[in-house]
């Protein structure tokens, strides 16, 4: 009750930004207010002059004239000082002081004040109202904005003062229900008041409220959340002004993309919060070291910069040299690119891709650290562009095509399904492997497009394969992280069923374990309805990433792909050896079988089976090939089944 008492005659203290409305809302009052006090003082001043003076009007003695003159006089120059204030404050608000403000508010207040006592007294005194003083009255306490409390005390002291020294020092007559009438003018005007500041006050903080939503949003359309530094969409709208600026020595400046490498690792081994950690100082010491400069987060750990070609790779390496992981277990450098461009009217999103580009070119280069476009990278550089130009035609023309690698039983050699693998037969470029055009589909977002592609291919195969009357097998499709979030995949994956009239059992989920430990909600919830739904849920690529036993912590697979990596020395290193019987083991602990990939030779072959891993997949036992290879060769043969 007190708190509510204490805020509703304004005793709490008011933030600067409604402190600035106040006093904005007065200076507004204060424009009107003085106006209408300059004509009508002007009016009043040459009224008296003409009828009291020119005229000659022996009505008032001179004493009343020169008093009421005087008065005139004052008024009016106060409002002038007033008005002349408030135009120079709406005209420029930061070069005028607003201390002088509050003194010219109150001044004028105090000469209001007294005019209205002063002149009211004097028509009281003759028999006419008094007027004058309850409009100062209203004047000062309504238009202008006060604080509650300070309200209270200007109409008490003013109202006693009027009544105390005006009336009664002077012995006047004052009738009961005038001073009735005068306390309820006291008690209107200051709940008037009242009203009045409470709407301003609630109005101020109201507007507060949506500047400060506005702020937050006009940042977030500029700064990146994470980081604080800008974002790409800042980026993209300032570089054109920066370029034209440099005019004809633009082909000083340069696009650089930096990135982060092996961050992943590092977030899926330490968290987000480490992860976030690194990106968050990273960005302040790309800022703070090309001050000056251009800078933006790209996306994920990749940053850009636009920035002066001069300095630029001495720049570039004292960032490299002041990065580091705080942890000497995973590896983490910066990689960087950089694109100088060729006029003005550089696209700043080309002259990026560019530069990214070219950092692409050294990802796995541990000796190479930063590398610059030139016209022999513009052929790749083209080609990828044309590759994420033209998937949805590739697409629709048939040029996205279906390779079928056979999976075979290690005990009986004999078929047991095959994975689905895409190809790119394109008229300009010809054949294309999955290197050259998944990492970019991946990398623009784009790689939902082809697997969509690829699962209903596959699906229109085993339809085909069943109507045939051979005997068709289960098929292993692969899902990237990006298809979890760009689609939905179950509901994919079960229209296509029910569209080809196929058992689920032709197909088995493949994730990749780089995948699964990415902490997404909607891919885990996916796997989870994949399983419900009696598909077989696939591990790929294990053994290839950092967090391969967390998964399997936090996942149940029916089956594990042994990456062949493990292969790869498999007669020089014994230790490969080791390694395999003992994530096979480690498997059947769990419950989960196994198919080893990169099988190339018979030793392999004979290895893997004494170790007990049931599946296996390679080279030995046939190429990725087209879906009329693979059925001439595995499904139509005399013995189907034997490879």
């Amino acid at each position: 009750m007190g708190n509510k008492i204490k805020e509703l005659l304004g005793f709490e203290e008011n933030t600067p930004y409604v402190k600035k409305y106040l006093f904005d809302a007065n200076i507004t009052s204060s424009i009107y207010m003085s106006v209408v006090v300059i004509v009508l003082e002007i009016w009043m001043i040459l009224r008296t002059l003409i009828k009291y003076v020119i005229l000659s009007d022996k009505s008032r003695d001179f004493t009343w004239i020169v008093q009421h003159f005087y008065s005139y006089v004052i008024l009016l120059t106060m409002g002038i000082l007033m008005l002349i204030y408030a135009i120079k404050y709406r005209k420029n608000k930061e070069g005028v002081s607003k201390n002088l403000g509050f003194g010219l508010i109150a001044a004028f207040s105090v000469i209001c004040l007294g005019f209205g006592i002063y002149i009211s007294g004097l028509d009281y005194a003759g028999g006419k109202q008094i007027l004058t003083f309850l409009t100062m009255e209203l004047y000062v306490t309504c238009l202008l904005v006060w604080k509650p409390y300070i309200s209270f005390i200007i109409l008490s002291a003013t109202f006693l003062f009027f009544y105390n020294n005006t009336i009664m020092a002077q012995n006047m007559e004052f009738q009961t229900g005038d001073k009735i009438n005068l306390f309820m003018f006291w008690i209107s005007i200051f709940m008037t008041s009242v009203s009045i500041y409470r709407q301003r006050f609630d109005e101020g903080s109201k507007e507060e409220r949506l500047e400060a939503v506005n702020e937050k949003l006009e940042k977030a359309a500029v700064y990146d959340e994470l980081t604080g530094i800008h974002n790409m969409r800042y980026f993209y709208e300032n570089v054109p002004e920066i370029l034209i600026l440099s005019g004809n020595k633009v082909h000083d400046k340069v696009f650089l993309f930096l990135d982060i490498e092996n961050f992943k690792n590092y977030n899926d081994q330490f968290g987000f919060v480490k992860g976030n950690e690194i990106l968050t100082n990273t960005a302040r010491l790309i800022e703070k070291t090309f001050e000056g400069a251009l800078v933006a987060r790209q996306a994920d750990d990749r940053f850009a910069v636009l920035t002066d070609w001069e300095g630029a790779i001495e720049k570039a390496d004292i960032v490299r040299q002041n990065f580091y992981s705080h942890d000497d277990e995973i590896y983490m450098g910066l990689k960087v690119g950089a694109y100088r461009p060729d006029d003005i009217y550089c696209d700043p999103r080309q002259g990026i891709d560019r530069a990214r580009y070219a950092c692409s070119t050294i990802k796995k280069q541990y000796d190479k650290n930063f590398r610059e476009y030139d016209k022999k990278m513009g052929e790749g550089f083209f080609k990828l562009q044309y590759i994420v130009n033209n998937i949805d035609k590739a697409v629709e023309k048939g040029y996205i095509k279906v390779y079928y690698q056979p999976v075979v039983w290690s005990e009986t050699r004999k078929l047991a399904g095959c994975e689905a693998l895409a190809r790119w037969v394109d008229p300009k470029y010809g054949f294309l492997s999955p290197g050259d055009f998944i990492p970019v589909l991946e990398e623009h977002r784009q790689i939902h497009k082809l697997d969509k592609c690829i699962y209903e291919t596959v699906c229109r195969d085993i339809r085909e394969s069943l109507d045939k009357g051979e005997k068709a097998v289960p098929v292993s499709l692969n899902f990237s992280r990006l298809d979890f979030e760009l689609m939905d995949t179950v509901s994919v994956i079960e229209e296509l069923v029910t569209k080809y009239d196929i058992d689920r059992h032709y197909l088995h989920i493949e994730v990749t374990e780089s995948a699964l430990t990415d902490d997404m909600s909607v891919l885990r919830s996916a796997v989870d309805s994949f399983r419900e739904k009696g598909y077989e849920i696939w591990l790929d690529d294990f053994g290839s990433g950092y967090s391969s036993l967390n998964v399997l912590k936090d996942y149940h697979f029916d089956v594990m792909k042994i990456d062949m990596v493990f292969l790869r020395s498999f007669k020089e290193n014994q230790n490969s050896r080791i390694i395999i019987k003992k994530i096979i083991e480690m498997a059947y602990d769990l419950g989960i079988n196994t198919l080893t990939e990169g099988v190339e030779t018979e030793e392999m072959v004979e290895f893997l089976a004494e170790v007990g891993c049931g599946r296996l997949q390679g080279y030995y036992y046939g190429k990725p090939m087209p879906v009329h290879d693979f059925r001439e060769k595995f499904l139509t043969a005399e013995d189907p089944q034997q490879v």
